[in-house]
C-alpha cells in the first residue's frame, strides 16, 4: 500500500466477495489492494472518503449506437460518453451500424477510432459487423481488434447494413467460428414480421402487433441451431420476448455456447403505459407487456438472461414522429440506465450486487474486459459512487446526450450517481466533468 497515490473509502463497497467496508488502493490506474475499511492511509496518497455511498465497479455497456462518424446530429462520442460518465458508466463498446461508414472493414474501423480518439470521456471499444458481402473482411476485423460481429436477421432500418438471410448466416457464423469469435445477433425473424399486421398509425398496440414475439421466438431458434451445428460463439441481442427463454434455457443445458442480453426498457417500462403516438417508446423488438416483464425478471435471477445493456439508439427529435410505423426506433438510456434499473430492482427484492453482476461483471465478461467489471486487485480502477436511496425526477434538460428525447421523462427513480471514476480519475461529479480521458479498447486474446 505504500505506493498507493489514491485511497477510495466508503461502508459500502461492492467486490466479488459482497458487499463490505473498505479501503481500495489504487496506483498508476490500477486497483492495487482492497483493504479492511481502517487500513491507514499512506501519507503520500490522496484520500477520497465518500461516506456511506456506495462504491461499484464502474457499468459497461457492451451495447451502445454513437452513430460517429456520418449521422454525429444523432449522436457522437463527446455526447454519449459524456452522457455515459454521468451515469456511472465507464466503458462503452460501439455499434457498427449507424454510423457511416459502418464498422465492415478495417480501413472503416480505422476511421472510427480516429474520430473517437480526443472525445472519448470514458474507454470505449468496437464491435465489427457481418454483411452478406463482407466474410472476406471478418477475420481482418478481429485481428484488428473488434470485440466481435453484429448481425441482423431482419432489416436493419438503414441501407447500408443490410441484414443476413440463412445462407448468409451460415457462411458468416462458419467463419467466425473459425477463429473463435463472436457473432451478436438482431434476431427477429423477417418473414414473422412480413406476415404480422401492418397497419401504422399512432396506437402502439398496432406497432406491438406488428413484432410479434414469434418473430424473436424463430429467429433465435435458428440461431440456437446453427450455433449448436458449428460450435460457435453467440449472443441474442436485446430479448424482449419472454417466449423465448425455455428454448434458450434448453440450449444452454445441451451446451449451446449462447449468451443473452436484455435491456433497461424492457425491464422498466411496459406496453400497458405507453400512450398512442409516444415514438419515444418504440425500440425494435418493443417494449411488451408487464407479464412479460416479470418473465424477464425470473430468468434474470435463474441466470437464463445473463446481462442488461442499454441499447442506446438515439435519433434527431424530428425522427420521432406520432406514426409508429415511421418514426425511428430507438430508446436513448445511457444516463438513466443505471437508476432505472435499481429503481425496479430494488421494488422486486433484488440488491445492487445483482445489478453490478449484470451491468458490469457479465458485460465485460462478454467483451473479454478482463481488467473491468470489477472491484478487485489488477483491475483497472474504474468506479461508481452511487447514493442509492436518493431518488430524482427525469428532466430530459439535464441529459448529456445530443437529442435529449427519453422515455423516462417524468419518471421519478432511485440512486443518484455522485461521481465516476476512470483509471483512478474522477472524470464526472455534480454535473462537471474533466476534458476526455478515455482509451480505445481492443479485443485482446
Amino acid at each position: 500500500m505504500s505506493d498507493a497515490e489514491l485511497v477510495l473509502r466508503s461502508t459500502r463497497v461492492i467486490t466479488p466477495e459482497g458487499t463490505r467496508a473498505a479501503t481500495v488502493t489504487v496506483s498508476a490506474g490500477t486497483i492495487t489492494a482492497v483493504l479492511p475499511y481502517d487500513a491507514e492511509v499512506p501519507a503520500a496518497a490522496r484520500l477520497e472518503d465518500v461516506g456511506d455511498h456506495v462504491l461499484l465497479p464502474g457499468l459497461v455497456d457492451t451495447h451502445v449506437h454513437v452513430n460517429d462518424p456520418g449521422r454525429t446530429e444523432w449522436e457522437g462520442f463527446w455526447t454519449a460518453t459524456r452522457a455515459a460518465a454521468a451515469g456511472g458508466i465507464t466503458t462503452l463498446v460501439d455499434m457498427p451500424l449507424n454510423s457511416l461508414p459502418p464498422t465492415t472493414t478495417v480501413g472503416n474501423l480505422r476511421i472510427k477510432q480516429e474520430v473517437a480518439a480526443d472525445k472519448a470521456h470514458i474507454d470505449v471499444g468496437f464491435w465489427g459487423g457481418a454483411l452478406p458481402g463482407n466474410v472476406k473482411d471478418l477475420r481482418p476485423l478481429h485481428d484488428a481488434g473488434v470485440f466481435g460481429f453484429k448481425a441482423f436477421l431482419s432489416p436493419s432500418g438503414v441501407d447500408e447494413f443490410p441484414h443476413l438471410d440463412q445462407e448468409q448466416l451460415t457462411r458468416s457464423l462458419t467463419e467466425i467460428a473459425g477463429f473463435d469469435g463472436l457473432l451478436i445477433v438482431h434476431a427477429e425473424d423477417p418473414h414473422r414480421l412480413a406476415a404480422a399486421p401492418q397497419h401504422g398509425g399512432p396506437r402502439y398496440a398496432d406497432f406491438l402487433a406488428s413484432r410479434p414475439r414469434d418473430a424473436e421466438d424463430s429467429a433465435i431458434a435458428t440461431l440456437i441451431a446453427e450455433a449448436k451445428r458449428l460450435d460457435a460463439r453467440v449472443h441474442v441481442l436485446h430479448l424482449s420476448s419472454s417466449d423465448a427463454l425455455p428454448l434458450i434455457a434448453a440450449a444452454r443445458a445441451e451446451g449451446v455456447r449462447l449468451t443473452v442480453e436484455t435491456c433497461p426498457h424492457y425491464l422498466t417500462l411496459t406496453a400497458e403505459e405507453v400512450p398512442d403516438g409516444a415514438s419515444e417508446f418504440k425500440c425494435c423488438p418493443p417494449i411488451r407487456e408487464a407479464a412479460n416483464q416479470d418473465l424477464l425478471w425470473q430468468a434474470l435471477a435463474d441466470g437464463v438472461v445473463d446481462c442488461v445493456v442499454t441499447d442506446h439508439s438515439p435519433s434527431t427529435a424530428d425522427l420521432k414522429t406520432d406514426d409508429f410505423a415511421t418514426a425511428w426506433g430507438g430508446i436513448s438510456g445511457l444516463q438513466l440506465s443505471l437508476p432505472a434499473v435499481w429503481t425496479e430492482a430494488r421494488r422486486r427484492g433484488h440488491t445492487l450486487e445483482d445489478v453490478v453482476r449484470w451491468m458490469s461483471t457479465r458485460t465485460a465478461a462478454l467483451a473479454g474486459l478482463s481488467r473491468k467489471g470489477a472491484i478487485e486487485a489488477g483491475r483497472d480502477a474504474d468506479f461508481a459512487v452511487l447514493a442509492p436511496d436518493e431518488t430524482f425526477t427525469v428532466d430530459p434538460a439535464g441529459l448529456q446526450h445530443r437529442n435529449r428525447v427519453t422515455a423516462y421523462a417524468g419518471r421519478t427513480l432511485q440512486g443518484v450517481v455522485k461521481s465516476t471514476w476512470l483509471r483512478g480519475e474522477r472524470i464526472a461529479a455534480e454535473g462537471e466533468f474533466s476534458e476526455p480521458k478515455g482509451r480505445l479498447l481492443t479485443r485482446t486474446p
